[in-house]
């Protein structure tokens, strides 16, 4: 069986799922009892000085049959004195000595960062996180985001840090800034032994339209609040890619951002994590979730003939391609597999109004069935996401023997468009029906 022992940056904890400093890592009774269920590590709800949080505060975007594809929130750090939340740190540590407990921290000058290092090291913490993700609340008391999107700052305080620990330092980005592997930089040049991202995005999910007021509502007013769950993980990957990829970025990378399942997990640590951590999914679910991710990644691990978790880190990272480098002589085509196909013209509706017109209706047995017109169909895939029914549609190769040719070959060789009328166009010979014809069946229902 797959060894799913994790090592972040030096931090050993007996499989990758952490949870993520938050509410699910408030006290020392949470940590223990999700280390019981199968957790191998938590990061410790932030500590600084203690804040008072309001109430309400969680809001959530709902689609459909599913509750909370995104998760919103505007509670702060720890409410709790400090003493309290050490002293529970140090008895974790008794029960478990071998999950790794991490402090999250939160404070302002040198001389804080320095002492509260040195508070969470004597109670037992196993690594420390700085916390320069927060986007709501703290930010504006020149925390949190605001030393995020400032990486001198940034910089600066991750060598205070590394001046007074013995422990490993990760620090925590924002998600919030134009490109991620400035901070990233920052954080290694600062001497961070590692990374995790993404913290909570800035957001406000819906409005209350009787009381006009954003949601969560305290006494009928609301602030932007922090974004996470299910609907911000092709975000988070993005980022996460993006860090790895990065030669000087060059640390370990701890993997947050909608993960739910053993397969989300898979695919931050295909893409470069070393480990993840998990908030949403805990306080959606509960903790017993944990035992299908460790479950689910070791059976995926067998399967794939990986003995320990190194040899699936960063895995795809070399599949990640920028746009101008894909090759432009790949070609595939949508087929439609008349058998398992019901009739509910989801694809040609969307292919006719949303995409290349390359799906046209054909009566067989007074049925009117899909049917793909090969000579328009882009390869889009639009229809194959759309059909509601498993392997109905599935995009086939279209073998031309062309070789590969990306956009910077045709700007060398002088084959790309440079007008805007050029006959080089991509789309030159493709069909279009005439503007009028969109009027048609309007007409003739007349």
């Amino acid at each position: 069986m797959a060894d799913l022992t994790a090592n972040l940056a030096g931090i050993i904890s007996p499989n990758p799922f952490w949870l993520a400093s938050a509410p699910p890592t408030n006290s020392g009774y949470q940590v223990m009892k999700a280390f019981d269920a199968g957790w191998g590590g938590a990061v410790w709800k932030t500590l600084g000085v203690p804040v008072i949080n309001v109430s309400s505060r969680y809001g959530a975007v709902n689609y459909r049959d599913s509750r909370i594809m995104g998760f919103n929130n505007i509670e702060l750090i720890t409410d709790r004195p400090l003493t309290d939340n050490l002293k529970e740190i140090e008895e974790v540590k008794k029960y478990f000595p071998d999950h790794s407990v991490i402090a999250s921290l939160m404070v302002q000058t040198k001389e804080e960062w320095h002492q509260i290092i040195k508070d969470v090291e004597n109670a037992g913490a196993d690594g420390i996180e700085l916390n320069f993700g927060c986007p709501h609340g703290m930010c504006e008391r020149g925390m949190g985001s605001a030393v995020g999107q400032e990486p001198a700052v940034l910089q600066t305080i991750t060598e205070w840090a590394k001046e007074a620990a013995t422990v490993p330092v990760i620090v925590k980005l924002t998600p919030n800034i134009t490109d991620i592997t400035e901070p990233a930089r920052a954080a290694a040049a600062g001497g961070a032994d590692a990374i995790s991202l993404i913290n909570t995005i800035q957001s406000i999910v819906n409005v209350d339209l009787d009381t006009f007021a954003p949601n969560p509502q305290v006494d009928g007013k609301s602030t932007h609040g922090g974004y996470c769950g299910p609907a911000v993980k092709p975000i988070a990957l993005n980022m996460v890619k993006s860090c790895a990829q990065d030669e000087n970025v060059g640390i370990p990378i701890s993997g947050i951002g909608g993960i739910e399942s053993w397969r989300d997990a898979t695919e931050h640590m295909l893409l470069g994590a070393s480990n993840v951590q998990v908030c949403t999914a805990a306080m959606h679910y509960g903790f017993g979730i944990v035992r299908e991710m460790i479950s689910g990644l070791e059976q995926y691990m067998d399967d794939k003939g990986f003995n320990k978790l190194d040899d699936l880190i960063g895995k795809s990272v070399p599949k990640v391609e920028s746009w101008e480098h894909l090759n432009l002589n790949y070609k595939v085509i949508a087929e439609i597999d008349e058998k398992k196909c019901i009739g509910c013209q989801l694809c040609y509706i969307a292919c006719e109004d949303g995409a290349h017109q390359a799906i046209s209706l054909s009566k067989i047995e007074g049925v009117r069935v899909p049917q793909i017109i090969d000579e328009n169909c882009v390869g889009c895939n639009l229809c194959s996401l759309v059909c509601p029914v498993e392997d109905c549609i599935t995009m086939v190769e279209s073998k031309n023997n062309k070789g590969h040719e990306s956009w910077s070959d045709y700007m060398d060789s002088g084959k790309a468009p440079e007008n805007f009328d050029d006959d080089r166009a991509g789309g030159k010979n493709h069909w279009v029906p005439k503007p009028s014809d969109a009027l048609k069946d309007k007409k003739e229902s007349r």
